[in-house]
């Protein structure tokens, strides 16, 4: 089901119109190549151009379609027309002058091995000629040569007065193409459903986060002990007589197809991809569609010079929910959302859901409404993912994440689920060890309990703001912890730290064990107030308290949640009335 969604997303890429929209055709691929050598006829070195510019503090290195790389493993196998200075060169970098030779006679033999009609071409001759007569001398005056030796990196050629290197001339393109199927038809493909010469080893997927920079793989089998084990048995692997790709046989063309599409998705660059917690999340439709760029927009941090990007794709996400409607696509067009998290040499799929872009929409606008929850000003409207997971990990780090959680979260959301319970009990942890409910935990609180409140319907869902009409007594001991501690500040100014420091934890989970102390306290606080403020203190303390018929001795983790979140209504609801009074009392001076 993934390989072939893929599969067909490539396919919609070929067929645009744009061709700036395309992928790749069959045998050729995008890779990042730092150094070009530029050869005139007669192979004699012109330049050796350095593509890589300046991003921030690191080098990016320019991005050309070369033939399709050879899956390399320990052994010795040459890419065409390009590949490390060792290969290209014969220079040996790392002190293995032996197996640099036996690589640059594979690289040369790779040439060499071209159709006829492509040994041809003017640009392979010059390469050909350049290799005849090469002179390391000349390369070794040039100002870069050093970095080179350091690094090792990719490298391939370009003829003289081109605009495209050697291995894009269509002589080479078109060799690339012949060679890449060349071979009979020794399979039943399961991608496209077609008799093909059936793949082997697939192409590494790369940009995965956390996975190895040289690629990974999501089709793989474990070639070890190809000759069964001690026992004479024969391995897992190796079922009813299949070996390696046998064992799901995928075409060459579909095996292309997906892998290319896939590592387009996940490059550096893609407006369809965000990280979410471990998992380096895409997206794509079967036709053209906003949702393809807009949830990238919808989950993802915005960029810090366009800090409203968020808001505005949530807003066209509602209209486009409620109107049915979208600027770019049908509101039946199939959309796919795949998580990929890094395991060792492969890739583990950390979710995989997809649905039609009308009840997609609808689930990610009701999971923004779910945690939507008053604020204070300078608190952003829209939350991202990433905010909400990093509100509930140790220091606020993105490394202290659970590795599964932001997958769990994002099927939740995007299946129209309850969130993972892992999401509730963090929120809640974090607000006991730091003694404070922040805006994001409270929003993961408020949707955690709504949703498991919508499945059991045995409870009112929380509001947006604060609730007088809630009775929960979690809720009610939480608006009460609130109010005792704003009346502290008001009749102490300036404290440095308040009874929620130091109590918060108790009073969230034992409440009978703090809550008298804390009354009679708050008698003491209620005489440093004026009258008129002591009594309207008072009063609110009383209708909190009529709803209360005692302390529980105890509170349950879910009803710590509603304790935190009957605190953080409370504290809004103050922090809004005297902004409230504020400007009521400018306006009167004025």
């Amino acid at each position: 089901m993934i390989l072939q969604a893929l599969n067909d997303y490539y396919q919609r890429r070929q067929r645009s119109p744009n061709p700036q929209e395309r992928l790749p055709t069959f045998g050729l691929e995008e890779k990042e190549i730092p150094f070009v050598i530029e050869i005139d006829a007669e192979g004699r070195l012109v330049n050796l151009v350095d593509t890589r510019t300046l991003d921030g503090k690191k080098k990016i290195s320019q991005r050309f379609l070369v033939p399709q790389g050879v899956k390399k493993t320990s052994g010795i196998a040459a890419n065409l027309l390009w590949d490390t200075v060792e290969y290209v060169l014969g220079v040996d970098t790392k002190g293995k002058p032996e197996r640099v030779a036996e690589q640059h006679a594979a690289f040369r033999a790779r040439l060499e091995a071209l159709p006829e009609d492509a040994l041809k071409d003017a640009g392979i001759q010059a390469i050909l000629a350049f290799f005849n007569g090469i002179d390391l001398k000349q390369l070794e005056t040039l100002p870069i040569w050093p970095d080179i030796l350091a690094a090792n990196p990719i490298i391939t050629f370009r003829f003289h007065g081109d605009v495209e290197l050697v291995c894009q001339r269509p002589a080479v393109v078109a060799a690339t193409a012949l060679t890449t199927v060349e071979g009979t038809a020794d399979g039943i493909c399961l991608v496209r459903g077609n008799a093909a010469k059936i793949e082997r080893l697939h192409t590494a997927i790369k940009g995965v986060w956390g996975a190895q920079t040289s690629g990974a793989n999501i089709v793989s089998i474990n070639n070890k002990n190809e000759g069964g084990n001690n026992s004479g048995q024969t391995p897992a692997f190796s079922s009813y007589g299949k070996h390696q790709g046998f064992t799901s046989p995928v075409g060459k063309p579909a095996v292309f197809a997906y892998t290319t599409a896939l590592n387009h998705l996940l490059a550096r660059d893609s407006r369809q991809r965000i990280q979410v917690g471990d998992a380096s999340t895409v997206f794509w439709a079967e036709q053209a569609h906003d949702l393809e760029t807009a949830l990238p927009d919808l989950f993802g941090e915005p960029p810090k010079d366009d800090p409203n990007r968020g808001t505005d794709a949530l807003k066209v996400l509602y209209q486009a929910a409620q109107s049915g409607k979208f600027t770019r696509g049908e509101t039946d067009t199939r959309f796919h959302v795949l998580g990929l998290a890094p395991n060792a040499a492969r890739i583990a799929i950390r979710f995989w859901e997809t649905a039609p872009a009308h009840k997609l929409a609808q689930r990610i606008s009701r999971h923004f409404d779910d945690i939507k929850i008053a604020r204070a000003p300078h608190d952003p409207e829209h939350l991202s993912l990433f905010r909400l997971l990093s509100a509930l990990a140790v220091q606020g780090k993105t490394d202290n994440i659970p590795p599964n959680l932001g997958g769990e979260v994002m099927r939740a959301i995007l299946g129209g689920l309850p969130y993972p319970a892992s999401l509730f009990n963090l929120a809640v942890q974090r607000c006991r060890a730091e003694q404070k409910p922040t805006y994001a935990r409270a929003a993961v609180i408020k949707a955690s309990l709504n949703r498991l409140i919508r499945r059991t319907q045995n409870e009112k869902e929380f509001m947006v703001m604060l609730d007088p009409t809630n009775t929960h007594p979690a809720y009610l001991l939480g608006r009460l912890f609130a109010t005792l501690e704003k009346i502290q500040e008001e009749a102490s100014p300036g404290l440095n730290a308040t009874i929620r420091d130091r109590y918060y934890g108790a009073a969230s989970s034992t409440p009978v064990a703090v809550f008298t102390t804390l009354l009679r306290l708050h008698n003491h606080h209620l005489g440093k107030l004026s009258k008129g403020r002591a009594v309207q203190m008072e009063r609110l303390v009383g209708e909190i308290m009529g709803g209360l018929d005692d302390f529980p001795r105890i509170l349950a983790l879910p009803d710590q949640g509603r304790f935190a979140l009957g605190y953080y209504h409370q504290r809004q609801t103050f922090f809004t009335k005297s902004n409230t009074q504020s400007t009521d009392n400018q306006e009167e001076s004025k």
